[in-house]
């Protein structure tokens, strides 16, 4: 296919995308309320929870919204793995191929997991460590911008840092990545992972830990999977030869 031709496929596939993202945000909207009470949810089932409120008369509509398109394009990402997989297709061989829904589902479960350990675990953990900086006199109430958009980071943040994975296998197959590659920096991973922990997390050692332990262990485990997806790798080679 020539260049220009390519450049419209992609610019139709990105329409597709944007129109799937649109449709569910939209679809969505009227359960924002529900969505709200979900995002919510962490912070009313603590022991002394802080009170939200919203500061100016569009504050709760923006963040209804706000929180419609994060829920829209999490729903409509299989359609947008789908598009991009349809445009790069033609261009791998059949063996390539097969790897596309495992692949789909290795994400989707590995991003839903990373999602589950931040709602469930890192948020109810880190919000009451916040919440207790405060005094006797000077209590929690915080703006519902604010909350929102710091519950959808951490859910968002440990939903891709879950992907290290799955990322691991995808660089492998292709020959960019090893297993020994990552053995022998480890120990630098280690101090890089303490610090992007660090980065993604509020500021307390709490929180950074218990992002820094999975991302640890997330660490670990793509190292057993680049070491299937070499061994693969080599056996698709050596068929090949023969």
């Amino acid at each position: 296919m020539p260049f220009l031709d390519h450049l419209e496929e992609l610019r139709i596939r990105i329409l597709k995308c944007l129109g799937a993202a649109v449709l569910f945000t939209v679809g969505i909207f009227p359960f924002s309320e529900k969505l709200l009470n979900l995002l919510t949810q962490p912070n009313d089932q603590l022991k002394n929870p802080a009170e939200i409120i919203f500061l100016k008369p569009t504050g709760a509509l923006m963040v209804r919204m706000e929180a419609s398109l994060v829920a829209g394009l999490i729903l409509a990402s299989p359609v947008i793995f789908y598009q991009l997989w349809q445009f790069v297709a033609p261009g791998l061989m059949p063996n390539e191929r097969k790897y596309f829904i495992p692949g789909l589902l290795s994400t989707t479960l590995c991003f839903t997991a990373g999602m589950g350990f931040s709602y469930y675990i890192l948020i109810p953990t880190v919000l009451p460590i916040l919440y207790g900086m405060g005094t006797e006199t000077i209590m929690a109430k915080i703006n519902l911008n604010d909350y929102i958009g710091f519950v959808l980071r951490l859910i968002l943040v440990g939903g891709v840092i879950f992907e290290l994975p799955v990322i691991s296998f995808v660089l492998t197959r292709i020959g960019v990545l090893s297993p020994d590659f990552l053995i022998k920096y480890r120990r630098y991973s280690i101090v890089l992972i303490f610090i992007l922990a660090a980065l993604l997390t509020p500021p307390d050692p709490a929180s950074q830990i218990m992002m820094a332990i999975p991302l640890i262990l997330l660490y670990e485990f793509s190292i057993l999977v680049s070491r299937m997806a070499k061994k693969r790798r080599h056996a698709a080679e050596q068929e090949t030869d023969f």
